[in-house]
């Protein structure tokens, strides 16, 4: 059965009264850009009342090209990711990559996200696990949504009830990815569900430009954040940057800060007509 749990207070899931929110860039540029994003986009959703999660990378371990920017690195992204919920009161997630890095990430962040390529990493799973306060786990593009409920297993059998699964959207032939709205309400029989609606508009590694970097279609991320609320999904998930151009990782997939806080009022919008009560 799915449930729903508390994370600093805000009660996350299907019990809660609203979505939730996890936004903010893709890696951490710099300490002052990351504070900057995460004061900006959390007075936004403090203003329509939707609970936020920050989001930021301190490594990318799966750049398409080994000249792209991957962050600062754990020692400095793990201090300016805790300066980051120091300063703003906001929990924080960000995503780990090796099993050995998991202690150190979970004590100074709030959620550990399980990128979707490692989502059957069965040893980083369980230090998660047993680490972190509550774990986000993506589903890989190569993976079905009932496959998911194995992952989840996997943490809940060792010791962690705090879980829910994000869509990401699945491989359709090279460089392209679909979302299967039918996946929200499966995998929704095993954890909270969020949907991310950047990287789900992504074309994987497409080359854009002759460049090793991936493309996307970010004019279709409020398409598919509406369709994904009207689904019934927990929580959204959207990379957000002031200046996707000059973004130094998923730029071209990135929702325009300008843009998030009309996007979200559609969302409300949606979520409200559902569930009238709720006095969206």
């Amino acid at each position: 059965m799915v449930t729903s749990f508390q994370l600093n207070g805000v009660l996350l899931g299907p019990s809660a009264g609203s979505f939730f929110l996890i936004a903010g860039p893709c890696v951490i540029e710099s300490e002052a850009h990351a504070l900057r994003m995460a004061e900006e986009i959390s007075a936004i959703a403090r203003k329509l009342q939707i609970p936020y999660i920050f989001k930021a990378s301190y490594d990318k371990a799966n750049r398409t090209s080994l000249q792209s920017f991957r962050g600062p690195g754990l020692e400095e992204g793990l201090r300016i990711l805790q300066k980051v919920k120091e300063e703003t009161g906001v929990p924080v997630l960000t995503d780990v990559h090796a099993a050995v890095d998991v202690p150190a990430v979970a004590d100074a962040v709030d959620i550990l996200q399980i990128p979707a390529f490692l989502c059957r990493q069965t040893d980083l799973l369980v230090a998660a696990a047993k680490h972190a306060k509550a774990v986000n786990i993506k589903k890989g593009q190569f993976v079905s949504p009932w496959d998911m409920r194995h992952a989840v297993e996997k943490v809940r059998a060792s010791g962690n009830n705090n879980i829910f699964l994000t869509e990401r959207g699945s491989s359709f032939g090279y460089n392209n990815l679909v979302v299967d709205m039918r996946s929200l309400a499966i995998m929704r029989q095993f954890a909270p569900v969020v949907f991310d609606a950047t990287h789900s508009v992504q074309l994987p590694s497409s080359g854009t430009g002759g460049k090793a970097v991936s493309g996307g279609q970010p004019e279709f991320i409020p398409l598919l954040a509406r369709a994904a609320v009207a689904a019934g999904v927990d929580g959204v998930f959207m990379e957000v940057h002031d200046n996707p151009a000059e973004a130094k990782s998923d730029g071209a997939n990135a929702l325009p800060l300008s843009g998030l806080e009309a996007v979200l009022k559609e969302l409300l919008a949606i979520r409200g007509a559902l569930n009238p009560t709720t006095g969206s």
